[in-house]
């Protein structure tokens, strides 16, 4: 059976203190992942981010970081373009200082592109150039697309597995509540479904996409064109469940890093190991 690893997407609602002691909180609590947030720029510093990856690695506790969200690399917009390809050139900096294994990126949108095709084009390149200008001591993280909840953004199931299929360094990050969303409620209602998923990525990327397999985690509320809001595992009304998914992982034996995104993160991080461990 793969070994499945859980945390939350930044710091702990129940922890006070710094950054850097979020490891150790996790390890006492009986948590073992942690996805550092740069949504809104990176802001670490060397020193920071060093000594929050020695925490990590003394606390048994693995890590990622999601890049910012202001990046579009379908952007036709050359300038926009230029940015993001910054903005996650600065990612991976950070990420290699702590030791972070994938940098989490929402690749950007279908406006403005002729179709689908360009944008994912677009996308390719902009992400073949960050590995381009990223400095060569940057070697530990690897770029990772994250399947989108939105029908205006590029990122489903095979859209990502086409980036990762032309880009070096490009493991998917599957966001089961997005999956859902985008769907309207149509997916992730089944172990059978799930599996389908998991097996299209080891099929088409190779063994080291799903070793382990980064995903996100919650429930999520849709409407028209998918995604509006994260709920907690214990609202009702909303999808996709957690045992689906759970019952997926233990039937495929992979290994997985499961997020919670849940408005409650660690309390739904601990919720979900809990019921998978039963």
């Amino acid at each position: 059976m793969g070994r499945l690893r859980y945390g939350p997407a930044g710091k702990p609602i129940t922890y006070k203190g710094p950054m850097e002691g979020v490891p150790r909180y996790l390890k006492e609590i009986g948590l073992d992942a942690l996805e550092y947030e740069a949504v809104r720029g990176v802001r670490i510093s060397e020193e920071k981010a060093r000594e929050l990856g020695a925490e990590a690695e003394s606390n048994g506790v693995l890590l990622s970081m999601h890049a910012p969200y202001y990046v579009n690399l379908s952007s036709p917009d050359s300038s926009v373009w230029e940015k993001s390809i910054r903005r996650l050139v600065e990612s991976m900096i950070a990420a290699e200082w702590m030791g972070a294994y994938v940098v989490v990126v929402h690749t950007g949108y279908y406006k403005g592109n002729k179709s689908k095709e360009e944008a994912i084009k677009r996308a390719i390149d902009g992400y073949a150039r960050v590995l381009e200008e990223a400095p060569g001591w940057v070697k530990r993280p690897s770029l990772s697309p994250e399947l989108m909840g939105k029908t205006s953004q590029v990122g489903d199931i095979d859209e990502v597995i086409a980036i990762c299929q032309q880009v070096d360094r490009c493991r998917p990050t599957v966001d089961w509540a997005h999956l859902y969303a985008r769907s309207e409620g149509t997916a992730v209602r089944s172990v059978d479904e799930v599996i389908r998923v998991i097996e299209a990525l080891e099929k088409n990327l190779g063994k080291e996409a799903v070793s382990p397999l980064h995903t996100h985690f919650s429930k999520i509320e849709y409407g028209k064109g998918g995604e509006r809001m994260h709920h907690t595992l214990s609202e009702k009304g909303y999808g996709p469940e957690w045992d689906i998914v759970c019952k997926a992982y233990l039937e495929t034996g992979i290994d997985g890093v499961i997020i919670s995104e849940s408005p409650i993160l660690e309390k739904d991080a601990l919720l979900m190991k809990e019921e998978c461990e039963k």
